[in-house]
């Protein structure tokens, strides 16, 4: 079953984030794996890092955040 998207405010180290394409304030969130080759190669995907994404409700550009 598909998870309803939540679109909400986000800060980011305390500063309020606005799409840097239309300005809107609304996001709904992510977690997308950094797959590496090297990695992909030995099957350990699932050890990668992690970056949060942020994608905007009104014209859904995507801001990446590395943690």
């Amino acid at each position: 079953m598909a998870k309803i998207k939540e679109f909400r405010s986000v800060s980011i180290k305390g500063n309020p984030l606005k799409c840097q394409i239309c300005n809107h304030d609304r996001f709904w969130h992510r977690e997308t794996l950094m797959n590496t080759p090297g990695m992909t190669f030995f099957g350990i995907e699932w050890a990668n890092k992690s970056a949060d994404n942020y994608i905007c409700e009104s014209c859904g550009y995507v801001h990446w955040f590395l943690s």
